[in-house]
């Protein structure tokens, strides 16, 4: 019998649309932004501990009494960096051999343990509230030590436990385990037990809060093996999705209050985004087996039908993710390509459906990354808001710190697919599966 050949063409370009780029996305060209952002970083995000009395640089093996993080462009104890952490983490899993991005997360996490460690030892009667003082213009340990947020705790947490695998780091359990009480115990909850926060108003559930909370959970479930932790972070997709999920446009409003009726419902990119990533990272260890499993993954796939809607021809998605005229932002782009890459690498979506709409949403997303290894189009810190102005006049920043990490998470996932399924291709007209031929 004559071979048969088999290929799928899905067209990228549409009236007036030009592809995002003309070259082939290939493996050496996803390490080439790679390694542009990580050698940014290495001047941009640095640990930098210094004298938190005078401001004055130190070294880890000399360290004062009191320590601070002296001024970096980019801060590197944030959940933003926590992603970024993850995100180098994963980046040299995937990309087999090179160790400067691990080495990058190492570097950071391991000073971090060691400050903290170091100022848990000389002041051990410290609290939130009478931390040591510090010098203008140096980053206090506090929020390491003592979170009062989910922004200081949630996504530091699953990074370091990831990071605690590397038999080079410091020993991070303290921090893991402050980080992990804080999310469990003592951020606020509504009734029900759902992750929520009393700004702006009393009994608000921020979509952010998904990242925060389930990534966390789910790697201590892990780390401990005490299934309570798989219980509450699938409690909070659950319970986020049946508040803030809209079923007809396949997308999460970016928050949910208590009192407030009509709710408005603004479809933020980024929001989008830690909702869509939270969930994946739930799927990626939730036993096989487990009894919700079925309804988490009915969940993603909803999520990303709704986001495959609303897809620019440039392959990023916008500010609001439903309203064109609004700007093209960078970190949602980025998450999304990531948690949609990982979906197709794990077998939850169909690879030829999705392929040719994460390697154009990668294509778009190198677009933003400068020749210095800045992203840019990344939009700055943003509460919730109960207009679309809010969000429509939100700028943006290359020192947006959101925009780092992700481009990790969805490079590395893009190589893996393209190493595991070679028949992946792009040009500057279209993606394909190269011929496939049966006898």
């Amino acid at each position: 019998m004559a071979r048969v050949p088999t290929l799928l063409i899905v067209s990228l370009l549409s009236a007036g649309a030009a592809f995002a780029q003309t070259a082939p996305t290939t493996v050496t060209s996803i390490r080439v932004v790679m390694n542009r952002v990580h050698d940014y970083l290495l001047t941009a995000a640095p640990l930098r501990p210094v004298d938190a009395t005078t401001g004055a640089a130190v070294s880890l093996n000399n360290m004062p009494q009191n320590v601070a993080l002296g001024p970096t462009t980019l801060h590197i104890d944030g959940y933003e960096w926590g992603v970024t952490y993850a995100g180098m983490y994963q980046s040299t899993d995937f990309i087999t051999g090179d160790l400067r991005f691990r080495n990058y997360a190492r570097t950071n996490l391991n000073g971090l343990a060691r400050m903290a460690a170091h100022m848990r030892a000389n002041y051990p009667d410290a609290t939130a509230d009478n931390f040591p003082p510090r010098v203008a213009g140096t980053y206090s340990l506090r929020p390491v030590l003592f979170p009062k947020i989910p922004d200081e705790a949630g996504a530091q947490c699953s990074a370091m436990i990831k990071a605690s695998r590397d038999p080079g780091t410091t020993n991070l359990r303290p921090l893991i385990d402050t980080y992990a009480n804080w999310m469990s115990t003592q951020q606020y909850r509504l009734s029900d037990g759902t992750l929520a926060r009393n700004t702006p108003m009393p009994n608000t559930v921020w979509v952010d809060d998904l990242y925060m909370g389930v990534p966390c959970f789910a790697q201590m479930a892990l780390l401990t093996g005490d299934q309570r932790y798989f219980d509450d972070a699938i409690k909070q997709v659950l319970q986020y999705y049946s508040r803030m999920f809209v079923p007809e446009k396949g997308l999460y409003m970016h928050g949910w209050v208590q009192e407030m009726s009509p709710h408005p419902a603004f479809h933020w990119g980024r929001g989008n985004g830690w909702a869509f990533m939270a969930t994946a990272e739930l799927l990626t260890v939730l036993p096989k087996d487990h009894p919700q499993r079925t309804q988490l993954l009915n969940i993603y796939r909803a999520h990303a039908a709704g986001l495959r809607r609303v897809q620019a021809p440039s392959g990023l998605w916008h500010q609001l993710l439903d309203r064109p005229d609004s700007y093209e932002e960078t970190s949602s782009s980025a998450m999304f390509v990531f948690a949609l890459t990982r979906g197709i690498n794990k077998g939850w979506i169909s690879r030829p459906t999705w392929a040719p709409i994460v390697l154009r949403g990668w294509n778009g997303v190198t677009t933003k990354v400068n020749s210095t290894g800045q992203v840019e189009g990344t939009c700055v810190a943003t509460g919730l808001g109960w207009d679309d102005t809010h969000y429509l006049n939100r700028p943006t920043n290359v020192n947006a710190a959101h925009g780092y990490g992700p481009i990790f998470l969805a490079g590395s996932e893009i190589y893996r697919l393209l190493q595991q399924h070679p028949e992946v291709v792009t040009t500057n007209a279209t993606i394909q599966l190269e011929p496939v031929f049966e006898d």
